[in-house]
């Protein structure tokens, strides 16, 4: 069974790589010479840092494990060299106001990129499937646990992402 494509921006790559990096080059081999260290101490039943150390190595694989997979799978798309940019599509950065014309901006990023205190919301969820290809003035409903709400499409820009 083949994975679904993952969207995501080159920065948003970039910062799994440097993740996957740091892990790999940096953390998990101090982790490994702590873990040495401890296990040449004798009883390993009571050694914190054995236990400790053990205990963080398993994070760090099972991390490693998530983010190769998300990187296999990643395609990395450049909003900047997006075609239509008069509908919404991966990338833009979407500006919005509800029925009481409250207004916000949101960025259309990839799942693993995604952080709404920051406004950047994640191609799979509720928001985003609702303003997939929208053009400004466009009504669009979003399903939220909250219940339904309508947003107008304001504005649709691709300069920064």
């Amino acid at each position: 069974m083949q994975a679904a494509a993952n969207p995501i921006t080159p920065a948003g790559f970039a910062a799994l790589r440097a993740r996957y990096d740091h892990l790999l080059g940096s953390e998990r081999p101090q982790i490994v010479e702590v873990v040495s260290w401890a296990a040449g101490n004798g009883d390993r039943s009571e050694n914190g840092d054995y236990i400790y150390g053990r205990k963080r190595l398993r994070e760090i694989d099972r991390e490693l494990s998530h983010l190769a997979r998300r990187m296999k799978t990643a395609r990395v798309i450049d909003p900047a060299h997006q075609a239509d940019r008069t509908r919404a599509f991966f990338g833009a950065k979407v500006e919005i106001a509800d029925e009481a014309d409250h207004r916000m901006i949101v960025t259309l990023v990839g799942d693993d990129e995604q952080d709404a205190s920051a406004g950047r919301v994640g191609w799979s969820s509720p928001m985003a499937r609702a303003l997939r290809g929208a053009a400004v003035c466009d009504v669009r409903r979003v399903r939220l646990p909250g219940g339904e709400k309508e947003w107008e499409v304001i504005s649709i820009d691709y300069s920064t992402a």
